[in-house]
């Protein structure tokens, strides 16, 4: 199966957690005929995986007037290495645009491999379409700290688990598939698909599959896509329940 089909990249699409979400956006702008990329928060400069980026508080008409694909639209550079994100209320206006695809830039993880959102994560807006939270396979059996997991406590308090111990495929499958972990805030009728990332050989492969089995077992979800996002072929399983 092909990542556009696999995570069904129609719409406006949005991704959040940890370990592939920069790049699983940028793939897919590579792969989609028209697409958007923006954020809702803040978004390393990414000006070479897009033909270009317009800092802009109409980005809806900037997006109607391209002919240049992909397209990125920010609000603010606000730094030499960042962009701000736009506010959820303006990403409705891109789905109104005339683009196949907006790809959107959720929530922060620090590079971490795994993250439970805080009080004031993810920032879906309601338009969301297809909500893919993403969690790295590697992170399977690292400690639970900060090296390894953004927010290891809020991690610790969905899991049962406690900072500091071995993370288990359980615990990666629990983040994943938790309503206050991947899931939070997801419209209600947004698809849910989640993704493991990372899973660079047959061993790892065979990792996110436990860990996929055990997103069905804790959510309703269409299916769970294993994938080494810088592959030539990203899509390395897609287990559906």
């Amino acid at each position: 199966m092909e990542l556009t089909e696999a995570v069904e990249s129609r719409g406006v699409v949005c991704a959040v957690g940890a370990g592939g979400k920069k790049t699983l956006l940028y793939t897919l702008a590579q792969h989609v005929d028209r697409a958007v990329v923006t954020a809702t928060v803040r978004i390393p400069i990414f000006d070479e995986h897009v033909a270009g980026v317009a800092v802009t508080d109409d980005p809806a008409g900037v997006v109607g007037e391209t002919t240049a694909w992909p397209v990125g639209v920010v609000p603010e550079r606000e730094r030499e290495d960042r962009y701000r994100g736009y506010d959820t209320e303006r990403i409705a206006d891109l789905a109104d645009a005339d683009a196949d695809a907006v790809l959107v830039k959720a929530d922060g993880a620090r590079t971490r491999r795994l993250k439970a959102p805080g009080d004031h994560e993810p920032q879906i807006p309601d338009c969301a379409d297809v909500v893919v939270p993403i969690a790295s396979v590697r992170a399977v059996g690292e400690p639970l700290t900060e090296t390894v997991a953004h927010r290891p406590e809020r991690v610790a308090e969905l899991t049962g688990r406690s900072v500091g111990e071995e993370i288990r495929p359980a615990d990666v499958a629990t983040v994943l598939a938790h309503p206050e972990g991947g899931r939070k805030d997801a419209p209600p009728d947004a698809t849910v698909i989640p993704l493991l990332n990372m899973a660079d050989d047959a061993a790892l492969v065979e990792t996110a599959t436990q860990i996929a089995a055990g997103v069905h077992e804790r959510a309703d979800v269409p299916r769970v896509v294993v994938t080494s996002l810088k592959a030539e072929d990203p899509v390395k399983a897609v287990v559906s329940d």
